[in-house]
């Protein structure tokens, strides 16, 4: 028995909507992932790619809500000391500790350049990789590939905590 023309042209139109909801839910996946790269490469760049730019080490000297501030000591042909500059408080351990950075160019903002500063610096990528794995479970059904990004995203952000 042969299906009705309205059936069929509705069983087309379902089809597309379920098509539909698959890619849109593909694309947040995939706008979130790079969301995720995008913020940590905007740190990260700094710590990895230190070429030209001023190396040295950073002494905290005072600690507000969000930043630190202190004095930089440059590393010898590197660049120039400075008594003012700033980091991140969630990268310090608090007054008079050491850590070497490297100053963002053209600013007097400082990035960690140690391991910790790094693992530190891909932490917005471990969250999206978080947020990524439940969308790939919930909405696209992806189970054994939302484990793997889950579990890349704990061990992105288990790393920093711990490093820091």
């Amino acid at each position: 028995m042969r299906r009705g023309r309205l059936r069929r042209t509705g069983e087309a139109a379902y089809g597309l909507l379920l098509l539909g909801r698959q890619v849109a839910m593909a694309l947040l996946v995939l706008l979130v992932l790079v969301a995720g790269v995008w913020t940590s490469w905007g740190t990260a760049q700094h710590a990895l790619l230190t070429k030209g730019k001023e190396r040295g080490t950073f002494t905290v000297g005072s600690c507000h809500s969000s930043w630190c501030t202190g004095s930089f000591t440059a590393d010898p042909a590197k660049g120039d000391d400075r008594r003012s500059v700033r980091i991140d408080a969630t990268v310090t351990d608090g007054k008079g500790q050491r850590i070497p950075v490297v100053l963002k160019p053209g600013t007097t903002e400082a990035v960690r350049t140690d391991l910790p500063g790094l693992l530190y610096s891909w932490a917005p990528l471990g969250g999206a990789l978080l947020l990524a794995s439940i969308l790939l479970a919930g909405a696209l059904r992806l189970h054994r590939a939302a484990w793997v990004l889950g579990l890349a995203g704990v061990g992105v952000l288990g790393a920093a905590f711990l490093g820091l």
